[in-house]
């Protein structure tokens, strides 16, 4: 069995064509040294979805995300300026902030008073007169970069690049931005959200989302019976996927309210690696964010978007939409959660693509073995200037 991180990384074969590829090691969904290079090195060094503009409405509004183990807390300061620091006070690691979301008009820690204003800068340090060699300047919140694209609050804890500069989130994200212009997501409202704890891996419920719609027939009976599935098609560029699929008149397995929520001229699923999914269909949107829990749970959080909110009937329309999504939600909790435990089994290794299908699946690995190769790199290089130790 390999021991190091790099051996455990060889195992996979990134370079292969997609009719030769394999998918990474089934040992990958659990390992603990795999899930903490995944924490150190994919969810610190990407763009990460981590809430809305529309929680940061006003000074002092904030909310806070715990992502891959770091707390992170985003507020809007004295100047309108959207920030985001680590939630944690430079004292004694207590948190800032403990709620989800709100509003304040300082930063104050809960375990011993020590302050900062809404910039993250320090303030108060109750009862700490004769400490020496401490300066307040130098021990505000660490901070991090954040940027915004259509309302949504993005965050970056570092950008370790080997050499080459980070992307911006407008790279980052592209070509997502400028191919749904068209679909004027802008101009949805934020209704509700929802979350899910599934008692699997983070990438097992990225890997189902990726698939190219291989499991909608199966695992999906009423979503199959509007979409035309022999023209869903999948595309692939830089950090990204979209599956685009034409809606259809609904069927004989789909129920009558996933047809009358579902509809419009095509479904477009947008995936941002390594965890971000946005679905659109006409008049309706959902993002989703999968956030690991473990080497074997994650959650995932759901927001929804609807054009209109008003009416009776818009109203009625979205306590339908809602279902249908819950509907598929639970549906793919169950698979995913079966999936997971059958990686554990003796009999499974790795599998392979779907030519058709599932490009994006071998997209996502082959990213995620190049962030966590990077890792493996760095973790090599500051062994070998330490002299070798530990």
């Amino acid at each position: 069995m390999a021991s190091t991180l790099h051996e455990k990384l060889a195992l996979f074969d990134p370079h292969l064509p997609l009719e030769r590829a394999r998918t990474i090691p089934s040992f990958w969904y659990f390992d603990t040294e795999i899930y903490a290079a995944e924490c150190r090195s994919v969810f610190r060094n990407t763009w990460q979805w981590l809430g809305r503009l529309d929680q940061l409405a006003e000074t002092g509004s904030f909310f806070t995300m715990d992502l891959a183990g770091e707390p992170i807390l985003v507020v809007r300061d004295q100047e309108g300026k959207v920030r985001a620091f680590y939630n944690v006070c430079r004292h004694r690691a207590g948190r800032i902030v403990e709620q989800e979301q709100g509003k304040v008009s300082k930063l104050r820690c809960r375990y011993h008073g020590w302050t900062y204003d809404l910039s993250g800068r320090l303030r108060g340090t109750p009862e700490f007169e004769g400490v020496e060699d401490f300066f307040r300047e130098d021990n505000g919140l660490v901070e991090l970069e954040v940027d915004t694209w259509d309302g949504l609050v993005w965050v970056r804890q570092s950008a370790e690049q080997d050499g080459a500069k980070p992307p911006s989130l407008a790279e980052y994200l592209a070509p997502m931005p400028e191919r749904t212009e068209k679909l004027n997501l802008g101009g949805l409202r934020f209704v509700e959200r929802r979350h899910y704890d599934l008692a699997c891996n983070w990438k097992v419920y990225v890997d189902n989302y990726l698939d190219g719609g291989y499991h909608v027939n199966t695992v999906h009976p009423g979503l199959a019976g509007v979409l035309d599935y022999s023209e869903y098609r999948t595309e692939i560029e830089g950090h990204t996927s979209v599956q685009h699929s034409p809606m259809k008149p609904p069927d004989a397995h789909a129920d009558a309210v996933t047809g009358k929520v579902r509809s419009g001229d095509a479904a477009h699923y947008w995936w941002i690696f390594p965890n971000f999914m946005l679905n659109a269909y006409q008049g309706l949107m959902d993002v989703n964010l999968v956030l690991p829990l473990g080497p074997q749970r994650c959650r995932v959080l759901f927001d929804l978007y609807f054009a209109d909110t008003e009416a009776a009937q818009a109203r009625q329309f979205m306590a339908d939409s809602i279902a249908v999504t819950h509907q598929v939600q639970m549906e793919d909790v169950g698979i995913c959660e079966e999936v997971q435990r059958g990686l554990a089994s003796r009999s499974y290794e790795a599998g392979r693509f779907s030519v058709r299908r599932e490009i994006a699946g071998y997209h996502f690995h082959r990213l995620l073995a190049r962030y966590l190769e990077a890792e493996a790199n760095r973790e090599a290089q500051a062994k070998g200037a330490s002299g070798g130790q530990a």
